[in-house]
């Protein structure tokens, strides 16, 4: 009986351009490998987890590193960029975008946790649907159903370490200069969740990414069990 565990688990786990079309295949796989005793329901949500935090780890690993955002000033205040560097404040611009940078790698790094708490928290149904989806319809789940939560716990996050980066007082000194200057058309510098906006957007690519390369060689990429989840008979990738 046994035998029917790596055929079960090649229909129902198998990747396929085609999910609708093999949809019977995939039902009958899990049933089969559920009459021989195999609890796959727990089996398939426990490889999704397992894959979204390897993906997650990896991408934080990635973007925590200090050069690994290339923030600058939003295109609305370039004008404002240009101006000071024409009038020979180009430092003060330099400075705040390092602190950007510096605070978006800090915050990537603090935010972990939050990324962990909301795996562990994902239903074995929600996990089920995702295994029969896209090449990145974890991250896509991921996204859609923690972005709010993440974006409340990020934002302090991100305040905190633009903070400790001097960010704060760098953007001060760019407004003290900016306003100071003989110009009528002033756009508001609120850089805040220009950082937040574009560190998470940078962050759940990267998820996304990771997850693609897990579907397209998951042993390679991950583990047995999520092998065993995205198709055992995956080929490495080259």
């Amino acid at each position: 009986m046994k035998k029917l565990l790596p055929l079960a688990l090649g229909l129902a786990l198998t990747g396929c351009q085609n999910m609708d079309a093999m949809m019977p295949w995939v039902n009958m796989g899990n049933q089969m490998a559920k009459d021989a005793g195999y609890d796959t329901d727990s089996r398939l949500a426990a490889g999704i987890k397992e894959a979204l935090k390897t993906g997650t780890d990896r991408a934080g690993a990635q973007l925590s590193r200090e050069g690994a955002f290339n923030l600058s000033l939003p295109a609305s205040v370039q004008p404002v960029a240009d101006t000071l560097r024409q009038f020979g404040f180009g430092s003060y611009v330099d400075q705040v975008e390092t602190a950007m940078n510096r605070g978006a790698e800090q915050a990537v790094a603090a935010a972990t946790p939050v990324f962990k708490q909301a795996i562990s928290q994902m239903s074995v149904n929600d996990a089920l649907g995702i295994v029969q989806g896209g090449q990145t319809a974890a991250t896509d789940y991921f996204r859609t159903q923690t972005e709010s939560t993440l974006r409340q716990r990020y934002q302090p996050i991100v305040e905190d370490n633009l903070r400790k980066t001097g960010f704060y007082d760098q953007y001060q000194s760019l407004l003290a200069v900016y306003d100071k200057l003989p110009l009528t058309d002033k756009p508001d510098l609120d850089l805040e969740n220009y950082v937040i906006d574009n560190s998470m957007d940078e962050l759940y690519t990267r998820i996304g990414e990771q997850e693609t390369r897990i579907r397209q060689d998951p042993l390679g990429q991950g583990s047995a069990l999520i092998g065993a989840v995205f198709g055992a008979n995956s080929q490495p990738a080259k």
